[in-house]
């Protein structure tokens, strides 16, 4: 069992700042974030390895930054410059690369509106 516990979303203002964190029940060796909005496929927002690379989506990689922990199995993601084509629910990534297997968190909603 891998629980991937997200905190961190609400409501933000255009241009504004918000940082998701996302906690995992143990060490996983791919983290990240994925977003959905409504008629809208789940993409990609970025990722992270325990070693620290990253992928980042082309909408959010000039200013979001990824982040992880590995002493607390959390991942954190740093978003500025918020617009509202960044309002969809975030759901929090992980990849065991051992099992092949991906797990994902219930999702927290990110809306941006003024």
């Amino acid at each position: 069992q891998v629980q991937l516990v997200e905190s961190g979303g609400g409501l933000v203002q255009p241009g504004g700042s918000l940082r998701l964190s996302c906690a995992a029940s143990r060490s996983i060796f791919t983290m990240g974030w994925y977003r959905q909005a409504p008629g809208r496929q789940r993409e990609l927002v970025a990722t992270i390895t325990r070693g620290d690379t990253t992928n980042y989506a082309d909408s959010v990689k000039d200013r979001s930054t990824i982040s992880r922990d590995n002493a607390k199995n959390t991942v954190h993601l740093q978003m500025n410059s918020l617009k509202a084509e960044d309002t969809a629910v975030y759901y929090c990534y992980g990849r065991d690369v051992v099992w092949r297997r991906d797990f994902w968190g219930q999702g927290t909603q990110v809306t941006v509106s003024s």
